[in-house]
């Protein structure tokens, strides 16, 4: 096989007429379109843990190992999206061994999900739809530090948000999010998470209820801000230009988001006019000022405020959105670790830029506070960091990641002017890395706190072609482990994990900092808990309410007979307190499949609509008479 580095090149088009020509230090741009860009092959054979060898605590290249042996843990939780199967993925770091799938979007069998009441209902309640694509797993801080409390996932294919309960590793929230459609960014606000931004995509009427259909020029996207407590959608921003990424500032007053297609335009030649796209930078104190001031509407119940380069809330001395001037569709945006700089990646441009926070909000033009530009290579996409003032990023098309000196970058500028086909490439980058290939996203372990660990790094790689064994035409994916510890050696390839398709982002996370329950606490949940000795059948008005506890072997009630055409809900107790044994209620006929994870209780309802026997049974392996626990459902024909 052959590498391959394709790219399209060719003038981008007019500029719009409301824009300004392009400021002299950003030259114009060729645009680029990726092609199935192939690194070198070379990597590090099979390498476990990271041994405390230098002044950082961090091991040389040489004696890093990511082998765990059979029986011992990992140092990190990495919570991986999965894409278009709606969940998220749990990773062990470094073994890269697969922990726990987490549904979110989209019903799951085994643990239940999205088939007993309680679950059913925040689906339908969430939007009804079937499916999900989840992108940009985030934890959330206390004091810009990961808390364990929960994570948070957005939904690029229908505008939603979830959280995910750490406790139990499980989604218990989910909102439906109004006014967007495509929500494609999941951040915090820190210090503390007060807010979940979703980054609202799709520019549309607003509001969309048939009026504007052919009018582009009145369509707007939003940010939203949801109280991560209530999952309550709190405000929304209206901006010009569709959005992308974006990440919080860790001093509770910014949240950066990356857009695009600033011609308004509907098609790829029209959204293509303009050499330049913005980055956004919202002032969310002055935006909560402006909501407490009754400065909006209400568009779909929430608060709605114009944060358009028009309004009247941008004027004066305090805009509550600055856009800032960047090359052409800017993707990932990330805030360094001190709260010093927010990085853009160019994607149709070799170049990241550099914001410095502390200046965007005292400059009169934003784009005095853009302090650094370093030509990297082809198709940066996102940044990581490793604590230690280096940044990571990844290029899409040349399939490399590139470790890169922030402060360099910074003094290299404005003297460093980069080429438009990327050849002079910036005295800021350190070393890169070939992966495989065309990487999206990448993480290094607690990049998004102030104190990253600066030892592991996942490249959430497109393609993954040849590496891994034929199964058809439809590849996995590839995440590669990548040793960033030690800066003498250099970035050091450790691993090949398949994955299916589509990751996106990922979040890594101290294991001493989440501390997962082994059984569930009743009182965490509104079902009611059922003793196996108090079992009981409650009848009334063609509804039958079963109640019943289920251990080892046998369920509450070895007979359960109902009427054609009942309502039936059972509610199932397991009063088990070992860990480790599951039960559940399967009655496939019915399309009942409920998890019980010890101490777990769970309702279902379903109409009784076809007289007969069947069977009901546990369908997790449970103990030596497991085939044996198994109660009958009777349906009795209806008079």
């Amino acid at each position: 096989m052959t590498d391959e580095h394709t790219a399209i090149e060719g003038e981008s088009g007019d500029e719009s007429a409301d824009r300004e020509p392009l400021f002299d230090r950003i030259p114009r741009r060729n645009f680029m379109k990726a092609g199935a860009a192939v690194g070198a092959m070379g990597s590090l054979a099979g390498c476990t843990g990271v041994l405390d060898d230098g002044d950082d605590g961090l091991a040389s290249a040489g004696d890093v190992d990511a082998y765990v042996p059979p029986g011992e843990h990992d140092d990190y939780y990495a919570f991986l999206s999965g894409g278009h199967s709606g969940e998220i993925r749990v990773y062990g770091v470094p073994s890269m061994r697969q922990l726990m799938r987490i549904p979110v979007f989209g019903r799951e069998s085994a643990r239940g999900y999205g088939f007993d009441d309680r679950t059913s209902e925040m689906l339908e309640e969430s939007g009804g739809y079937t499916w999900g694509d989840t992108h940009h797993p985030r934890i959330s801080q206390t004091d810009n530090d990961y808390d364990g409390r929960w994570a948070f996932v957005n939904d690029k294919a229908n505008g939603r948000m979830a959280r995910i309960n750490l406790k139990y590793f499980e989604t218990d929230a989910i909102v439906d999010i109004p006014n967007q459609q495509g929500t494609h960014g999941a951040c915090c606000l820190l210090p503390d998470t007060k807010y979940v931004f979703g980054v609202g995509e799709f520019r549309v009427p607003m509001p969309n209820d048939g009026r504007d259909l052919d009018d582009p020029d009145s369509y707007t996207s939003t940010i939203a801000a949801i109280d991560p407590e209530t999952m309550n959608v709190e405000w929304e921003v209206l901006v010009d230009g569709n959005m992308d990424n974006g990440d919080g500032g860790k001093d509770g007053r910014w949240f950066f988001a990356t857009g695009y297609n600033s011609e308004n335009a509907t098609t790829v030649s029209e959204m293509s006019a303009s050499d330049t796209d913005w980055v956004k930078a919202f002032d969310v104190p002055a935006i909560e000022e402006a909501v407490e001031n009754g400065e909006y509407d209400e568009i779909g119940g929430v608060p709605v405020v114009d944060g358009t380069r028009d309004s009247p809330l941008n004027d004066g001395d305090r805009p509550i959105v600055r856009y800032l001037d960047v090359s052409k569709s800017p993707h990932g945006v990330s805030v360094t670790p001190d709260n010093k700089y927010a990085i853009a990646s160019g994607k149709l441009d070799p170049t990241c830029s550099i914001i410095d926070i502390e200046q965007l909000g005292e400059v009169d033009d934003p784009n005095d506070a853009i302090v650094g530009r370093p030509n990297l290579g082809m198709g940066p996409l996102h940044t990581a960091y490793d604590g230690r003032g280096h940044a990571y990023t990844t290029l899409f098309i040349d399939s490399d990641v590139v470790k890169w000196d922030i402060e360099r970058a910074v003094e290299a500028y404005p003297d460093e002017e980069p080429e438009p086909n990327g050849d002079n490439e910036s005295p800021a980058v350190v070393e890169k890395i070939d992966v495989h290939y065309n990487p999206g996203h990448l993480i290094a372990s607690e990049s998004y706190t102030a104190d990253p660990q600066g030892d592991w790094l996942i490249s959430l790689n497109k393609l993954s072609k040849d590496r891994f064994l034929n199964v058809g035409p439809m590849k996995p994916e590839n995440d590669q482990l990548i040793y960033i510890g030690d800066d003498e050696e250099g970035m050091q390839l450790v691993k090949d994990t398949p994955s299916y398709a589509e990751p996106h982002d990922a979040s890594i996370v101290s294991a001493d900092k989440i501390d997962p329950a082994d059984v569930y606490d009743p009182a965490d949940y509104d079902e009611e808990y059922v003793e196996f000795d108090e079992s009981e059948i409650v009848r009334e008005d063609g509804r039958v309410h079963v109640k019943m506890g289920s251990q080892r072997n046998e369920f509450g009630f070895h007979d359960v007979t109902v009427q054609e055409g009942d309502e039936v809900t059972f509610t199932v107790t397991n009063i088990e307190t070992t860990q480790d044994i599951l039960h559940s209620l399967a009655i496939p006929e019915h399309d009942v499949n409920i998890k019980l994870a010890p101490q777990e209780t769970r309702e279902v309802t379903f109409t009784a609509d076809e007289p007969g026997v069947y069977w009901m049974y546990c369908a997790f392996f449970c103990s030596a008479l497991h085939l044996e626990m198994r109660s009958r459902l009777i349906v009795e024909p209806a008079e």
